[in-house]
């Protein structure tokens, strides 16, 4: 059913536990899961084989491996009205913002079998930050863990990566700054021994990689696209994902009005297309088959885009669909069919050779959670605390909607059998019937 050549198998560890979540939307980064015997019904009373309470405020997908969980968070220490429009005199936009004196940027590690924390870190420790939207937080970029080694980016706040047995802080690189103007939200992709991680700022729009044993920066490439005169629209959010372009490794890099292709190896631009409309700000992660790349431009004069790319050297738009395209949740593919929700919650699928819509369908509420692909389904997780699944299928049918305390930004995450929930209160495991 899913087409999943391009992108490494789960990785097998020893531990009772059989699967790992290394990264934001799973192995490949394409928010697809292997698992199966999902639950399709919950609530806070039934089916939740655990609730833990997290310290501090994040909206960072989970990761995990062997026996543990990782999440990041912030604790905040507000700032003083006055300090704050002080501070806010730099800012070139009109969006809600919080504003603080300092923030803590933690990792904490939770037991998969039981819930209990068992570690705590302090990762970072920022004095007057950025200001980040109201509906964004400073534990947005989800990590990426590997065997010993969970890896936490916090845009210009810093990078850090620890090493989880013995929960020392290994590096940390709070060299590379931009105005965020929103704050952080883009999360790093490891590649071999690179880092690689969008920097685009209202000031400067860049892609660069850090040495993952150092955390030094091994290249640093500007975007060559023009930009817009307005710095608000210059900014993105938006996620890489490494695809193999006929035969060669490549970094799928959407930035502000274009999507670029890059070496992982030297950053060098392979290629760019234009969205050719306005496009920016988006916290998408590109998804691709063997032939196409799907993504929503976001921001702007929204569409979803299939840029086809297998047999050419430069890629081209296969087709495009402004109709409901979403502005903050990616897209996941199911065979030969796109899934994706729009920020109030009208549910597409549309056949991926040709961008026609078999139906368009409310779900209700509003949306920043991406879904996952799992065991047939498709999951989609609502600001609300509303969890809908229905069938990667081309009829449209809601088998359930569940309800926790607590709204979802963070992305549910699916393994061992069971679903893994980060509300902005808890984090979750959802087992059994």
């Amino acid at each position: 059913m899913m087409r999943l050549s391009l992108f490494l198998p789960f990785v097998l560890v020893s531990s009772g536990f059989a699967e790992n979540w290394p990264e934001w939307r799973g192995v490949g980064g394409q928010g697809q899961s292997t698992a199966k015997g999902l639950p399709e019904t919950w609530s806070e009373t039934s089916g939740v084989a655990w609730k833990t309470e997290l310290p501090g405020r994040g909206h960072s997908t989970p990761v995990a491996w062997g026996e543990h969980l990782w999440v990041t968070t912030a604790l905040e220490k507000a700032a003083k009205p006055e300090d704050a429009e002080r501070r806010l005199k730099a800012n070139t936009g009109d969006q809600p913002v919080t504003v603080l004196d300092s923030v803590s940027l933690r990792a904490v590690c939770v037991d998969k079998a039981s819930g209990k924390i068992l570690h705590d870190i302090e990762l970072l420790n920022v004095k007057e930050p950025q200001w980040v939207h109201q509906l964004n937080s400073y534990a947005s970029p989800s990590p990426i863990i590997e065997e010993g080694r969970l890896y936490a980016h916090f845009g210009s706040f810093g990078t850090a990566c620890l090493d989880t047995m013995t929960q020392s802080v290994l590096w940390r690189n709070q060299d590379v700054q931009i105005m965020h103007e929103n704050g952080p939200g883009s999360t790093p992709v490891l590649w071999e021994d690179r880092l690689i991680i969008h920097f685009d700022g209202s000031d400067q729009q860049f892609i660069a990689a850090f040495d993952k044993a150092t955390g030094k920066l091994v290249w640093k490439t500007t975007r060559t696209g023009e930009m817009r005169e307005n710095p608000q629209q210059r900014k993105a959010y938006g996620t890489p994902l490494m695809v193999t372009m006929n035969g060669q490794p490549t970094v799928v890099s959407p930035a502000a009005d274009w999507l670029y292709g890059y070496a992982p190896d030297t950053g060098k631009e392979l290629w760019k297309l234009p969205y050719g409309e306005l496009g920016f700000s988006m916290s998408v992660r590109p998804v691709a088959d063997d032939s196409q790349v799907y993504i929503s431009t976001c921001f702007g004069k929204s569409q979803v885009m299939a840029v086809k790319y297998a047999g050419l050297k430069t890629p081209e738009v296969a087709w495009r669909n402004n109709k409901n395209a979403p502005k903050m949740c990616s897209p996941v593919l199911a065979g030969d069919l796109l899934f994706y929700v729009d920020d109030g919650g009208i549910v597409s699928c549309v056949e991926v050779k040709t961008g026609e819509a078999l139906y368009r369908e409310r779900l209700g509420g509003k949306f920043s959670a991406s879904p996952i692909l799992a065991d047939g389904k498709v999951y989609f997780a609502s600001r609300e605390g509303v969890v809908t699944v229905i069938p990667a299928a081309r009829e449209f049918k809601i088998l359930a909607q569940n309800t926790l305390d607590g709204g979802l930004m963070a992305s549910p995450i699916a393994l061992d059998g069971a679903l893994y929930l980060r509300t902005d209160k808890a984090l979750y495991r959802i087992a059994g019937k």
